[in-house]
């Protein structure tokens, strides 16, 4: 089976989040741009690349399980989608686990942290929700062996 190119996949993920913003007002593509440059910039490879533009398609129900399943990606590229798409109720040392059994997940989910917690994102929440969110993301580096971002 022939996969989806990293350009095929990038207009799919763009298209499956299309009039989506994030938690600052933007478009969410701009958050899965950064995510898929910030896996390249560490290093990662297309299979991951394409997992870090599709990592919230399932999650944010822009894209099903039952596409992913039949979705003409490598089965790495799926399982590191499935790995990172929280589920429902599911406590954050469990959804670590996941991540930190999933070969090439750990990679995508370190680029994901580093742009949801970038200050500059943060900066233009509400106090409560930069600090909810600034401890969220720091609990789960924590759980996931990842360093603390420099300041």
């Amino acid at each position: 089976m022939t996969h989806l190119t990293l350009a095929e996949v990038e207009a799919l993920a763009r298209g499956a989040h299309d009039g989506q913003t994030d938690k600052a007002g933007r478009p969410y593509a701009e958050h899965l741009a950064a995510v898929a440059e910030g896996v390249r910039a560490r290093g990662g490879d297309p299979e991951q690349i394409a997992a870090a533009w599709l990592h919230d398609s399932v999650e944010d129900a822009a894209l099903s399980e039952e596409w992913l399943a039949t979705a003409a990606l490598s089965e790495r590229t799926k399982a590191v989608v499935r790995a990172l798409t929280k589920r429902p109720g599911e406590p954050p040392e469990a959804y670590a686990a996941r991540i930190l059994t999933t070969p090439g997940a750990l990679l995508v989910k370190e680029a994901d942290l580093a742009h949801n917690a970038d200050p500059r994102r943060l900066a233009v929440l509400d106090e409560p929700t930069r600090d909810r969110l600034t401890e969220k993301y720091a609990r789960m580096r924590a759980l996931l062996g990842l360093t603390p971002e420099p300041a």
